[in-house]
């Protein structure tokens, strides 16, 4: 799964494009985190914008008060899971990153390791979202990400954006079909484990 990231000046990372981000400042986050209102990518019949929305989605059929919100969606079973099946058809987005986090578990404890793309571009997840909240698509990881975690956000290069905002395309077959992205990573400081923390040194490499 993908519980944390890293956005730093978003608006500079999507001018080329979206049409608009009005409401989305250049700030820097190097914890975002479930809950957050984070700025995602969405396509309107006169163009695409850059908005702020709530990572973390409560679907319109929870009555609970308690119910958990959802922060990823498999993409092997999207099509299939009444939380997700209409949104991926009418409602999706992309999530703008620098890098995300991600744990190794062991009996003992959890080790942070930090990714990034291997040609150091900027990350765009696929996602879906209802009323103001998203949630991000997963799948299974790359073999080398294997060795930390099993799953792995679905990240598209520039030019798959509009395919796959393209809402008469079917998005989980364009999504099973792209390639993996390439991805380096590597182990940081567990101060990254407390999501108050939010400083640059979160995501230098431990020696």
């Amino acid at each position: 799964m993908c519980g944390r990231y890293v956005i730093t000046k978003p608006v500079e990372k999507t001018v080329k494009i979206v049409k608009s981000s009005t409401t989305v400042k250049d700030d820097e986050n190097f914890n975002a985190h479930p809950s957050q209102v984070l700025p995602i990518i969405k396509s309107y019949s006169n163009g695409k914008t850059l908005e702020l929305v709530k990572w973390g989605m409560v679907p319109s059929w929870a009555k609970q008060k308690d119910f958990r919100p959802l922060i990823n969606a498999r993409i092997e079973t999207i099509d299939e899971k009444v939380s997700f099946k209409k949104l991926i058809k009418t409602t999706r987005c992309v999530a703008v990153m620098d890098g995300f986090y991600e744990w190794k578990r062991s009996k003992e404890s959890k080790t942070p390791f930090y990714f990034t793309r291997e040609d150091k571009k900027p990350l765009y997840v696929a996602g879906i979202f209802e009323n103001n909240e998203f949630c991000l698509i997963t799948e299974e990881a790359s073999e080398n990400v294997m060795n930390i975690h099993h799953r792995q956000p679905v990240i598209l290069d520039n030019n798959e954006i509009n395919n796959y905002l393209d809402l008469k395309k079917d998005g989980k077959k364009y999504l099973s079909q792209i390639k993996k992205v390439p991805l380096n990573f590597y182990e940081i400081s567990k101060e990254v484990n407390k999501p108050t923390n939010n400083y640059p040194s979160l995501i230098s490499k431990l020696n």
